[in-house]
């Protein structure tokens, strides 16, 4: 399952850069294989979404 970037935790906006950036703590080794194999997941990968638990208990 492909995680979408945009609803990702680690996502901020950067005043500086005009674009969001990802805040996740990855070293270059694990950018490099997240890049080389488009289908895998990131592994920092977190939802956003702070009403999911609730929508599950409803």
């Amino acid at each position: 399952m492909q995680a979408n970037c945009d609803e990702c935790a680690h996502l901020y906006y950067d005043e500086d850069y005009e674009e969001y950036l990802c805040a996740a703590d990855m070293d270059e080794d694990d950018y490099a294989r997240l890049m080389n194999n488009p289908r895998s997941t990131c592994p920092f990968y977190q939802n956003g979404d702070e009403y999911r638990v609730v929508r599950k208990q409803m």
